[in-house]
């Protein structure tokens, strides 16, 4: 099994894919605190702050189903560049919001921003077994989405410090630069059959709604796939209301202001870095049952630790309750991400993952709405429990489908990640 390092070292490929996600990354943070905080200067209104939120989340539901029929008959390289082009184009133009903050230009510009960012986030999940090696391929899913939570950790307190000392201009400004690096990022790999899906539905008409519905058949037609979909929503049910419920503790039930909302934040960011270093480590060895069984461990966990955080007395018990929810979490993500990576079939990835993020998505706007609703008739004590309760169902729905053996291993493998000796082939080629 390949090192974190070694990887990074020896895989130029994904060393440029891995130093663009870090850097456009951290410059969405830049982006969304900007203009969360813009909104609250001009305005003062939560309900802007809602509508900046929706915005967001309703472009990359719709936006799913286009990009994964995209990816999946195109070249994914070309499309993630593009992806960042307009992106790059977008941040910029959020440079207008500072001399004319209408509501209306924020939701249209936030909107155009979240639409583009699945062509390039589902794109970056189908690439990932073209570049690494079979080998690589766990140490590549685990490094990928650490160093999401990562970003998140790290790029919001950079974005704050940014904007509080250099003005919300060139938080726009850094954004728009940092996809302008990513797509230089991308256009850098390469791979021996380049990135055009193998048995694509190359020729005749693009027939999206058909494509997709084939998709959608394939996924369906897996257990294992239906299962960690399950799992997804499960958990955006309970992360779409945390957007709401962190506020609202932090001020509410613990009454330490914006220092109490940092913290259960910063809290839970230490839980998903712990629980992505968990999983990397576990993972490496693990066969096809025992990852089932620790998925049913990790999201029990993560279930009754979110209870626990919304029933705790103290400040600090609801800390450390919620860094062990999110360490439950984060095992969960990485190694439901590397059963996707190893059994979907290249022809079907970008449907796949796409698929996955427009659900979650989907979760998680009806998890805010239904948070912000009922926080206006119970207790947010109330809401984390239901939302915590969720979770543990969802774990106990999976507990139940492997014991009575309803999630058997795909037989069906994925097109095998590219051999180590051909990666290093390319790899040499354009040292």
């Amino acid at each position: 099994m390949t090192s974190l390092w070694g990887l990074l070292r020896g895989n130029r490929n994904y060393r440029y894919t891995w130093m663009g996600q870090v850097v456009s990354e951290t410059g969405d943070w830049f982006n969304n605190i900007a203009v969360f905080a813009l909104v609250m200067e001009k305005s003062g209104s939560g309900l802007v702050v809602s509508g900046v939120m929706l915005a967001r989340a309703i472009p990359a539901v719709v936006a799913g189903p286009i990009a994964g029929v995209l990816l999946d008959r195109f070249d994914r390289k070309r499309i993630m560049i593009a992806s960042d082009l307009i992106r790059a184009a977008v941040a910029l133009a959020f440079l207008l919001t500072l001399r004319q903050p209408h509501p209306w230009l924020l939701y249209a510009l936030s909107a155009i921003l979240m639409f583009a960012s699945p062509f390039f986030t589902s794109g970056r999940a189908a690439i990932l077994p073209t570049i690494a090696s079979a080998e690589e391929l766990h140490t590549a899913n685990s490094l990928t989405q650490t160093t999401q939570w990562a970003t998140l950790t790290a790029g919001t307190l950079l974005a704050g410090y940014s904007a509080a000392q250099f003005g919300y201009r060139w938080a726009f400004i850094i954004n728009s630069l940092s996809f302008l690096f990513s797509a230089w990022a991308i256009w850098r790999i390469a791979a021996p059959g380049g990135f055009r899906p193998s048995r694509a539905a190359a020729g005749g008409a693009v027939r999206p709604w058909r494509e997709y519905r084939e998709g959608l058949a394939y996924l369906r037609s897996v257990p294992l796939m239906m299962g960690i979909a399950m799992i997804s929503v499960g958990w955006a049910l309970g992360g779409g209301a945390a957007q709401i419920l962190f506020a609202l503790f932090g001020e509410q039930i613990f009454h330490r202001g914006s220092a109490g909302i940092g913290g259960i934040w910063g809290f839970a960011g230490i839980g998903l870095l712990a629980g992505g270093a968990l999983a990397h480590f576990a993972g490496r060895r693990a066969g096809f049952p025992a990852y089932k069984r620790a998925i049913t461990v990790s999201y029990i966990a993560h279930g009754a630790a979110y209870m626990l955080f919304s029933q705790a007395s103290s400040y600090g018990l609801a800390l450390g309750a919620m860094m062990f929810s999110r360490i439950g979490m984060a095992v969960t993500t990485v190694l439901n991400n590397f059963q996707l990576l190893r059994h979907t079939p290249d022809q079907f990835r970008g449907r796949v993952f796409a698929t996955m993020e427009s659900l979650r998505w989907s979760a998680m706007i009806v998890s805010m709405a239904a948070a912000g609703i009922a926080s206006q008739y119970y207790s947010p004590r109330t809401i984390g429990l239901i939302a915590g309760a969720l979770g543990l169902l969802t774990a106990l729905a999976w507990a139940w489908c492997d014991w009575t053996g309803r999630l058997p291993e795909p037989k069906q493998e994925a097109s095998t990640p590219a051999p180590e000796a051909e990666l290093r082939e390319v790899r040499d080629s354009t040292l």
